[in-house]
């Protein structure tokens, strides 16, 4: 009776084990079009207002742009995360797809922890040159905060997608915005730009 009984406790622990090692990490992409998008126009002559996009999962998408910068965040009151503050030093924008990397759920649908956009940079060179360049912006996803995890620079790696990928499979979700400073993976070429304000 008492090993029939130890069977039986044990299976709710088995079946939460099988779950979790069924549950399949994926990706979905959405575009991003800011012409399709609602707009709120900046008061200042050098802010460019912010847009609120269609996303994922019930997502929305927040960009908003500024002195030549973006900065884009995510979810419910996306305007108020710290992903809404923060950008790549030197000039850039925003990329025109994002990747939402999460977890497949038994109904199809892929629930995401994070974001990953390609970013386009301008930085100066040692001769003063403008450099241009790439970089995938990692951001975690609420509940928690949104906030930026990490930077690939993608033309100095040809694995820059693998390297994005792991950062948020491996930091998004235990990520703690304003306590963790964001990860740099790979290798850094002369178009890189990293946060800005370090």
């Amino acid at each position: 009776m008492r090993a029939v009984l130890k069977a039986i406790l044990a299976l709710p622990l088995l079946i939460v084990v099988a779950d979790a090692a069924l549950a399949e990490t994926a990706s979905v992409y959405t575009p991003l079009d800011l012409n399709k998008c609602r707009h709120t126009a900046g008061k200042e002559v050098e802010d460019e207002g912010s847009w609120s996009c269609a996303g994922h999962a019930g997502l929305s998408v927040y960009v908003a742009g500024g002195d030549q910068r973006s900065y884009v965040s995510y979810g419910p009151r996306a305007n108020t995360q710290p992903a809404a503050t923060q950008t790549l030093a030197s000039f850039n924008g925003q990329g025109k797809t994002v990747e939402w990397r999460g977890e497949r759920g038994a109904d199809g649908v892929v629930k995401p922890y994070a974001t990953i956009m390609r970013w386009s940079t301008a930085v100066l060179g040692d001769a003063y040159e403008q450099v241009k360049g790439q970089v995938l912006v990692v951001t975690r996803l609420g509940p928690g905060g949104v906030c930026h995890v990490g930077y690939v620079d993608a033309r100095a790696n040809t694995d820059a997608n693998a390297l994005a990928q792991k950062i948020a499979d491996e930091n998004a979700r235990t990520f703690k915005c304003g306590k963790y400073k964001p990860l740099i993976l790979g290798n850094k070429g002369p178009g890189f730009s990293g946060p800005y304000g370090d």
